[in-house]
C-alpha cells in the first residue's frame, strides 16, 4: 500500500455510478422511473416532472427524500417501483473484484438505494461476497447522502475509526462530510451529474477515473 494509505484499515464504497462506470448508464434506467413516478403522482408532463425531480436530488440529497419532504411518498413504494429494472448492461468485473479481495481490512458498501437493490447490482458485478455490509437508505433513517448523520450512523452502526476509513463516491459533494469526520476520501470523476454548485474540491484527498486501475496500483506499490 502506498505510504498516504497505510493507515486505512476500512474501505467504504459508494455503489452506483462507483462501482460500476457511470458510462454503463444503469442509473438512466433509474432516473426515467424516478420522473415518470412524479409525473403519475403529480399528474405532470414528463419534462415538468424532471425538472421537480433534479431540484429535490440537487436540495434534498436524493428524490426521494425530497418526495416525503414535500408530499409524504412512501419510500418503500418509491424505492420498490424506482428499482424495477434490468441489470444487463452490468457485467462481472473481474479486475475489480481481485483488487477489493486484495485490500487490508473490512469492507463496506454505503448508499442511498435500498439493499435488496444493492445486492443485485453486486451480484451481477461478482461482488455479492466482496463486503461485509451494505449500509442504505434505510440504516440512514431515510436521511441520504450528504447528511452528515448518515455518516455518523454508518460510523457508528459498524463501529469505524473515521481516521482509518476511506470512502470513495462519483458525487464531490457526498465527500465533504466524510472529510469532515476525518476520513480519507476518493473521488471517482468518471462524469456521473455533479450538483450545479459544486465546486470546491479542497475535501478530496484521491481524485480517479475508475476504481479498479486506481486500487491496482496502490497495491502494486505495496
Amino acid at each position: 500500500m502506498i505510504g498516504a494509505l497505510n493507515h486505512v484499515h476500512s474501505w467504504v464504497f459508494d455503489l452506483d455510478n462507483t462501482l460500476y462506470p457511470a458510462s454503463a448508464d444503469l442509473f438512466a434506467r433509474i432516473d426515467a422511473r424516478m420522473t415518470a413516478f412524479i409525473a403519475r403522482l403529480l399528474d405532470l408532463p414528463s419534462d415538468s416532472a424532471r425538472v421537480l425531480q433534479k431540484r429535490w436530488f440537487h436540495a434534498h440529497g436524493t428524490t426521494l427524500a425530497g418526495l416525503m419532504a414535500e408530499h409524504g411518498v412512501d419510500p418503500q413504494a418509491f424505492l420498490a417501483d424506482v428499482h424495477a429494472i434490468e441489470m444487463d448492461v452490468l457485467a462481472h468485473d473481474a479486475p475489480l473484484v481481485a483488487a477489493i479481495a486484495r485490500l487490508p481490512g473490512r469492507k463496506l458498501v454505503f448508499t442511498n438505494g435500498d439493499a435488496p437493490y444493492a445486492l443485485r447490482v453486486l451480484e451481477r458485478l461478482g461482488l455479492r461476497d466482496s463486503f461485509e455490509g451494505v449500509h442504505d437508505i434505510h440504516a440512514m433513517a431515510l436521511a441520504p447522502k450528504p447528511a452528515a448523520s448518515a455518516y455518523q450512523g454508518l460510523c457508528d452502526r459498524w463501529e469505524l475509526d473515521p481516521a482509518r476509513t476511506l470512502f470513495a463516491d462519483d458525487m464531490a459533494r457526498n465527500l465533504r462530510p466524510a472529510k469532515a469526520l476525518g476520513m480519507t476520501t476518493v473521488w471517482v470523476d468518471n462524469g456521473s451529474e455533479q450538483a450545479p454548485d459544486d465546486a470546491d474540491r479542497s475535501f478530496i484527498d484521491f481524485t480517479v477515473a475508475a476504481l479498479a486501475p486506481w486500487l491496482e496500483r496502490i497495491l502494486e506499490d505495496a
